[in-house]
């Protein structure tokens, strides 16, 4: 099935079409876990930073530092429609008492690292809680970790976080990386061990400053983790997004990209590959709110293996005074097997008709078999051109790291996923 719009705002302001059996505007309730079909209100925003109506569009989603003031989950959420709620472990219902991962920076002695209490002014910088799970840990957290550029610095190696899960308790975790202005560093996240997880990620990129985030999900397999990773990204700042999801029970990553300032560009990637019964999430969100920025979004995801499960959902906001805006988000998935399922939605919202271009591209399926023709005329054995072809296929994502030995580390993944695949 495939789905190629390059949209025009006469095609994204005209009239809906017909109401479709069993749907509703938002689409229909995916996730056969989402016991209810209550739902739940809008809900005005209260003190601390919150505004915005429940479920509502992008331009309007409710945030808010609060808990108190996001309504308990029941699936039928925009958000959480395609989640399977009882596989969130607690994540959504009960309170972040467990553990926060053990966090180890290694950097040099070019940046700097400190550990801060809840206080810090730094903390609410860069990013908003848009959801009941991302407030609550919020509201949970006790200490986060700081890890600073300074200004005008260039790093030549990268600064790896590496987040260790400490147990099976719901947790929260809150990491800042700051950007300086003009600074150039690449940051590596990567989550290891075991863990039920609740994260936010708040990524300030300041003017002039050129930042890579680059979050592994390399998680045990009983592992349960939502993060909100979010940037702001200054006047002239260029920011790229790497995720990569390769394991874990549940992951449910949804970065965010908001400028706050002309001229910022943005790049965010994702790759991810989803064996028998994981599930794996992503749904990101750029925020174009001011004028003459650009961003560009690829992501791309293979799964294998009975009930293996992938979501992808691309949030493209426009706002009225982002004139000049320049955007475009692609979504690729390959299917290895039968049992499988890949969802994908990319979303425009245009609030405005002078930009430079906007557009969307989504395609799920399974081999090319021309491809695999072609490689087989050759003399390649069809076990060997398939690999081949999955190789190449999610290789675009993994030449984005630019860091070699990373790059190395998911190949070898990939080959794994293979051949635990009879690939």
């Amino acid at each position: 099935m495939t789905n190629d719009a390059a949209q025009s705002v006469a095609e994204r302001t005209s009239a809906p079409g017909p109401a479709i059996a069993g749907m509703s505007e938002e689409g229909e309730n995916l996730s056969p876990d989402n016991v209810t079909t209550e739902q739940h209100g809008a809900k005005a925003h209260s003190h601390g930073g919150g505004e915005g109506v429940a479920d509502s569009s992008r331009a309007g989603r409710l945030t808010s530092y609060n808990l108190e003031d996001f309504a308990p989950l029941t699936g039928r959420e925009e958000d959480w429609r395609f989640t399977p709620l009882n596989r969130l472990a607690g994540l959504h219902t009960d309170e972040l008492i467990g553990a926060a991962p053990a966090v180890t920076v290694d950097g040099g002695e070019l940046i700097e690292v400190e550990t801060v209490g809840r206080d810090d002014s730094r903390i609410g910088v860069a990013a908003v809680p848009d959801d009941r799970v991302s407030a609550s840990a919020w509201a949970s957290f006790k200490e986060a970790t700081v890890v600073t550029i300074p200004s005008e610095r260039e790093l030549d190696s990268e600064v790896t976080v590496t987040l260790t899960g400490a147990g099976k308790d719901p947790a929260a975790s809150h990491v800042v990386i700051q950007a300086e202005k003009f600074s150039k560093a690449v940051v590596v996240l990567d989550h290891r061990g075991s863990a039920v997880l609740a994260e936010n990620v708040e990524i300030d990129v300041q003017d002039g400053a050129q930042l890579t985030v680059v979050s592994i999900q390399d998680w045990e397999d009983d592992t349960i983790h939502a993060s909100a990773q979010q940037a702001k990204i200054g006047r002239d700042a260029k920011f790229k997004h790497v995720t990569v999801s390769l394991g874990g029970d549940l992951v449910r990553v949804t970065p965010s990209s908001r400028f706050a300032a002309p001229g910022g560009d943005v790049e965010m990637y994702g790759l991810y590959f989803a064996d028998a019964g994981q599930h794996f999430e992503q749904r990101l969100f750029v925020d174009h709110a001011v004028p003459n920025c650009k961003s560009r979004v690829s992501y791309k995801g293979a799964l294998q293996g009975k009930d293996a499960r992938t979501v992808w959902v691309g949030d493209v906001l426009i706002r009225a005074e982002a004139e000049g805006t320049d955007t475009y988000e692609v979504n690729r998935n390959l299917v290895l097997s039968d049992g499988a399922r890949a969802d994908s939605v990319p979303n425009l919202e245009i609030e405005t008709g002078l930009i430079e271009g906007a557009g969307h591209a989504s395609t799920t399926g399974r081999f090319d078999d021309e491809q695999l023709f072609y490689l087989q005329s050759r003399g390649i054995p069809e076990d060997v051109a398939r690999r081949l072809v999955v190789r190449g296929f999610l290789n675009e994502v993994i030449q984005q790291i630019r860091v070699p030995a990373l790059e190395e580390r998911m190949q070898e993944a990939i080959e794994r996923e293979l051949e635990a695949g009879d690939y």
